[in-house]
């Protein structure tokens, strides 16, 4: 039997050939110089071939990959979207007829031809790595002195709420730079070339937000990323997020009431897994950043830091991210800052507001944490239904827990929900029922997690951190890099500092000792503030 994903040279050294898969005296291959779909050939025609390796496919593509890692943030992203695109694909290379089926759904989901779903889908297999979807990296040329001013004359006069026409820039443009002091046009730019000029630099956020404010364009222009809600995510990698005001009333160390906590949470839709949560008194992206860290944090370590005790398989960590989100139009999800996590290649998809049918699978998942603790929690503080109906029971009277004593029971409550609740709809495949896979979603998780398609997306808390940092504008002067009215500095940058400008800075607001770059590239410099020697 062959090994699957072996390369192998035709004895002419013209052409390479890698095996997917084996069945029986079949072979299904993958044609690495002349790229097709994979096919099923007898094994028998694949004795002249000879075994070869990467080095020398590289060599024969001209084509040598870079590892997902070393890319940058930018082109990982690019990467990571794309094998989102192919990652429902892969599980079914072998039956084309499914395969088919499922590349017309991907092309129609994520707005791309068929075509583009089969070359995404060829590159991976040649190379079987995600780093070859990466696109190749390009270097910018630099603007000449007439399109300087061209770019000038579009954001002085064109992008600008007053809503000029481009032929009125244009005429502005040859008024202020392009004639003599005796009023004469010197040379000077053809309206077509400008038109060619803003064509080919034109951002459309920047178009609608000049023209018509960040307000209107976050309400009615912004693009919602990714496709329409699926009823079902055939692999794991796909997540609810949401959050619930908590049906108890707690108190502080004093006995002081406080109020209700507030929990928020993100589960699988695959497999109905809670990947992580966050409990806290108020919502908004500040919960969603304890969110995203919870899901990458050692949920061992955290239990073990509470008194309970649990092994990996009942509560996995992989240090991932789902690579598709799916959340209402909150005010805490539509916001920019939390927008910023597609810059690791996530997908956000947009749900609307008050639509708790489309988001079952966690609005399940707090009905089921919430019934488990105010069955036992009944009488010291838990709201029951009547809570508003005039002359009710005041429950805020009952509450004698705090929030450090909450939280662990609502940890047990979710190690319960992961491990312990019995799935009775799942949709076994013939290999989990040989594997003997329990029907609770951690062991449906941990044997879904390795398979073929599963999407989900390494990333380091730094990373996680910087990413949803908030931004400003900040302004490079000889001074330094002034950001919210304070001046950093970072060693290399004298240049930009004499050359002057606007950049995007991160901050974090309850530190204002260091402020961020972020460059073109995605990447993150720190500046600090300086100190008095170096002022």
């Amino acid at each position: 039997m062959m090994k699957q994903t072996k390369l192998l040279q035709s004895a002419d050294g013209k052409q390479i050939i890698r095996v997917l898969d084996t069945n029986g005296n079949k072979a299904l291959i993958i044609d690495c110089i002349h790229p097709a779909m994979p096919l099923y050939v007898d094994a028998d025609t694949l004795t002249s071939y000879v075994p070869c390796d990467d080095d020398t496919l590289c060599e024969k593509t001209g084509y040598l990959p870079e590892s997902l890692d070393s890319l940058s943030p930018l082109r990982r992203k690019t990467a990571l979207e794309r094998y989102t695109v192919i990652a429902g694909v892969l599980a079914s290379l072998s039956d084309a007829k499914v395969r088919s089926a499922i590349i017309a759904r991907a092309a129609e989901a994520y707005k791309v031809s068929k075509q583009t779903v089969r070359a995404y889908l060829q590159q991976y297999l040649i190379y079987q790595d995600i780093g070859a979807l990466a696109d190749k990296e390009k270097k910018e040329r630099e603007l000449t002195d007439t399109e300087k001013i061209m770019r000038w004359a579009l954001n002085r006069f064109y992008y600008t709420q007053h809503k000029n026409s481009l032929p009125t820039a244009y005429a502005m443009m040859l008024k202020e730079k392009f004639t003599s002091e005796n009023g004469e046009l010197l040379e000077h730019p053809t309206i077509s070339q400008f038109k060619y000029f803003y064509r080919k630099h034109r951002k459309m956020e920047n178009f609608y937000i000049s023209r018509n404010g960040l307000k209107d364009y976050q309400m009615n222009d912004r693009p919602l990323l990714g496709d329409g809600l699926q009823q079902l995510a055939p692999n794991v990698g796909t997540a609810f997020l949401d959050g619930t005001i908590c049906d108890i009333y707690l108190v502080n160390d004093k006995g002081q009431l406080v109020g209700r906590p507030v929990l928020v949470a993100a589960v699988d839709v695959n497999t109905s897994l809670c990947l992580g949560y966050a409990l806290l008194w108020e919502g908004g992206v500040y919960s969603l950043q304890q969110l995203m860290l919870n899901i990458l944090s050692d949920k061992v370590k955290l239990c073990r830091s509470m008194g309970i005790v649990i092994n990996s398989d009942q509560w996995s960590n992989t240090g991932c991210l789902p690579g598709k989100m799916y959340c209402d139009r909150g005010s805490e999800y539509v916001g920019s800052t939390f927008e910023q996590i597609t810059e690791l290649g996530i997908t956000l998809v947009e749900l609307p507001s008050f639509r708790a049918e489309l988001k079952g699978s966690v609005e399940r998942f707090f009905g089921l944490v919430q019934n488990s603790f105010k069955t036992v929690l009944k009488g010291h503080g838990v709201v029951m239904p009547d809570y508003e109906k005039r002359g009710s029971h005041d429950y805020r009277k009952d509450a004698v827990l705090t929030m450090q004593e909450f939280h662990r029971i609502v940890v047990r409550c979710i190690v319960h929900y992961n491990s312990e609740r019995v799935i009775t709809s799942y949709p076994y495949t013939t290999d989990m029922l040989e594997r003997r896979i329990s029907p609770h979603a951690a062991d449906i998780w941990n044997y879904k997690v390795s398979q073929a398609g599963a999407n989900m997306i390494p990333v380091s808390e730094k990373e996680l951190i910087m990413t949803l940092l908030p931004r400003t504008e900040g302004t490079f002067s000889r001074y330094g890099f002034k950001v919210n009215k304070l001046r950093y500095h970072a060693e290399g940058y004298k240049e930009r500092y004499l050359s002057g400008g606007k950049a995007v800075a991160a901050y974090n607001p309850d530190d204002a000792s260091m402020v961020w770059l972020k460059e073109k590239d995605g990447r993150f410099v720190a500046f600090s503030l300086p100190s008095f020697s170096s002022v």
